[in-house]
């Protein structure tokens, strides 16, 4: 039976399909190939997180599949080393990074896939293309929706960075 899983996508630097954007519109088709691409939001602009100084492009998708977390997980992975993804420094410059945020069946707990993904409540350029794209999906943790989520992540934001 299939489930639903809200994935988030992320590309800051060129690989073979081009630009960062069309990175991610290539990784869309790949994920095609694992199940129904139900949903894809918009391609955001976004400032990098840690040491890069390369300007990412975030989307997030929502995919239908009947492969389970584990098996989802081995299959991105499996995309983002076709990609040409390394893994090394992190938060660093990347070609392709594919996560899972949330799926259908609540959480997993395991030693290599905790979901929900256990950063994505602080982080805008996840939290904004979910919103576009699964504004009422609830957190199973928080209980809060991503439409929730992503203003607590913007007023904190704007907090952050007044004088």
């Amino acid at each position: 039976m299939p489930t639903s899983y809200a994935l988030a996508l992320g590309s800051n630097r060129r690989g073979r399909h081009g630009a960062p954007a069309a990175e991610l519109r290539a990784a869309i088709t790949a994920l095609g190939r694992l199940g129904q691409v139900r949903a894809v939001a918009p391609v955001f602009d976004t400032a990098p997180l840690g040491p890069s100084s390369r300007r990412f492009a975030n989307s997030a998708v929502l995919l239908e599949t009947t492969l389970d977390p584990p098996a989802l997980l081995a299959a991105l992975k499996a995309i983002e080393r076709g990609f040409g993804r390394r893994r090394g420094r992190r938060w660093g410059a990347r070609v392709i990074d594919l996560d899972i945020i949330l799926w259908s069946g609540g959480r997993v707990c395991l030693p290599h896939l905790l979901i929900p993904h256990p950063a994505f409540r602080a982080r805008g350029f996840v939290l904004d293309p979910l919103a576009q794209i699964a504004p009422l999906w609830r957190d199973p943790q928080s209980g809060r929706s991503i439409r929730q989520l992503a203003a607590r992540a913007r007023m904190v934001d704007r907090r952050a960075k007044r004088p």
